[in-house]
């Protein structure tokens, strides 16, 4: 079994991270997501060869970040707990009176090349630091995860109405951010 665990680390490690990482965008979280995924299939010893090592990995790998990310929002920080109404995501800055758009949204076009999408990543982990925690991680549960939004209002114990308001919120937030950082340059 020992061996098995360090060739699983070997060809799968770099993998888990990547995955880990591009979810919880913390290298520190990311780290201890797939240490814990390791010590899960150590103990479990119940990989039976039915699908790939690194499918099965990923699948222990996945719950362990659902997790971490339910005890973040748990453990949420009361400076997130700020009025949403009086924070950057305002949506006077978007709409006139009459509920029209000021200015209409630009089109976001693919990267060019490698260093364009490496940037645009950098400024969308920027742009989703700046949100409050819950409406980040609502955002990457529904938009990044594809997770259903039942699935969503249980794990997170919140109404289908507030996880739409709320993904609105960080969806508008971030479409400010972005129009800012990038489409500005």
């Amino acid at each position: 079994m020992t061996k098995n665990v360090n060739d699983w680390l070997t060809e799968h490690g770099d993998y888990l991270y990547r995955f880990a990482l591009a979810r919880l965008r913390d290298p520190h979280q990311a780290e201890d997501a797939v240490q814990e995924t390791m010590l899960a299939a150590i103990k479990s010893n119940s990989f039976e060869g039915a699908s790939s090592a690194r499918t099965w990995l990923t699948g222990i790998l996945k719950h362990k970040v659902i997790d971490l990310q339910r005890k973040q929002i748990r453990e949420q920080p009361i400076s997130d707990l700020v009025d949403l109404e009086s924070s950057d995501t305002s949506m006077d800055d978007f709409f006139d009176a009459s509920g029209h758009w000021l200015e209409k949204p630009q089109t976001l076009e693919m990267p060019e090349n490698a260093l364009q999408q490496k940037q645009f990543l950098s400024i969308l982990n920027s742009c989703l630091d700046k949100l409050p925690s819950k409406l980040a991680a609502i955002f990457m549960m529904r938009d990044v995860h594809e997770t259903e939004n039942d699935n969503i209002c249980k794990e997170l114990n919140i109404s289908t109405t507030n996880a739409w308001v709320m993904l609105y919120r960080a969806r508008m937030g971030l479409r400010k951010c972005l129009e800012i950082q990038w489409l500005a340059r």
